[in-house]
């Protein structure tokens, strides 16, 4: 490989905290510093070039996911939206989670930061630069208080929904082949959630919403519009994806896409299978690229939470991708957009005041 594949990939959404959450929290902390079975730790960023990125905290549902992943082998599939979690269930994971990352913190592997100039100064240090992000507001009160104090310890990105739905709105389903035109958006609650996280500045994420969501999160706010983790529903008719008009948006706002290396939203026919070739990753991002310009596309790879293709791997293998790009013709400005600087762009403006 050249030089390029060496250029740090700041990434915009992965699961390690639910992953050592579920790991046994504290317990699991050294083995994310050693080396541990995971997709995100320590020595496979040093491999890979991972300068770290979105880390997120997520309720998991009680349901069965080997079952869910099977059935996403299928050619079609509809899985039911997973029941609500109340926000007494939720807000104690919410906090076990964000102490999980205060404590890597503690120990030199991480830094949770708060500014894009925090990120860049860490960028290179050997520690990995991190944003506390928020998957599913069920831990966020009406009233905001909980919003506050999780602003407080560093969030600075959050979704609205998860693949269920909020007091805030409506989730997306894990449906294939489908429109992401599925069911109601926004409730009252959620268009003043939006309208918070903008004064305060934190990154409203659109990946799991519903197309109904995403319009309504469009006209709520005043920010550029955020996709941490989708890819192009042109390529892949998964409800999940972003359709043309919903990519033109973003550009129109100067917002941006990452890239989610789940195969099931790579693969035209939306099968959750491991056996994806780079090429079609690539085929993904050239669409978004064209669609929506150099500058508003990168990574969100759900690493941690979800099947990738098996030529990445893990963090480690992310010099496969940089390489492809390459193969591509992607020239090093480009790649270097796509790695990290477009996150660093559309983070200082979303959160500025």
């Amino acid at each position: 490989m050249s030089g390029t594949a060496q250029v740090p990939v700041f990434d915009g959404h992965n699961d390690i905290l639910l992953k050592l959450d579920k790991s046994g929290g504290r317990a699991a902390l050294p083995g994310f510093v050693t080396g541990m079975d995971s997709h995100v730790d320590m020595p496979k960023a040093r491999l890979g070039g991972f300068a770290g990125g979105f880390f997120a905290m997520f309720v998991p549902s009680p349901f069965d996911f080997s079952a869910a992943m099977e059935e996403m082998k299928k050619s079609a599939y509809d899985l039911p939206l997973p029941d609500p979690v109340a926000q007494e269930a939720a807000l104690p994971v919410v906090m076990r989670q964000a102490s999980l990352l205060m404590q890597l913190e503690d120990a030199g592997a991480v830094k949770i930061c708060r500014t894009v100039g925090e990120i860049e100064a860490t960028i290179g240090t050997g520690r990995l630069a991190t944003v506390l992000h928020l998957e599913g507001a069920e831990a966020i009160d009406p009233e905001f208080h909980a919003l506050d104090v999780l602003y407080a310890a560093g969030l600075r990105s959050l979704g609205p929904v998860w693949s269920r739905n909020t007091i805030f709105g409506e989730g997306v389903p894990f449906t294939f082949p489908a429109s992401p035109d599925i069911g109601g958006g926004l409730t009252a609650d959620g268009k003043r959630l939006v309208k918070r996280c903008n004064e305060i500045g934190v990154l409203v994420d659109l990946s799991h919403l519903n197309e109904a969501g995403f319009w309504d999160v469009a006209k709520a706010s005043d920010k550029p519009l955020v996709a941490t983790h989708s890819n192009a529903h042109a390529l892949c008719a998964h409800a999940r994806n972003l359709t043309d008009r919903q990519l033109d948006a973003i550009a129109e706002s100067d917002g941006m896409v990452g890239l989610n290396f789940a195969t099931a939203f790579l693969r035209e026919d939306g099968a959750m299978r491991p056996d994806v070739p780079l090429e079609q990753m690539i085929r993904h991002l050239d669409h978004m690229v064209a669609r929506m310009g150099e500058d508003r596309v990168g990574l969100g790879s759900d690493f941690d939470g979800a099947m990738v293709p098996e030529k990445i791997g893990s963090i480690a293998g992310l010099p496969h991708l940089i390489a492809a790009m390459e193969k591509a013709g992607y020239g090093q400005e480009l790649i270097e957009k796509i790695a990290w600087r477009n996150w660093m762009r559309v983070l200082e403006k979303t959160w500025s005041a």
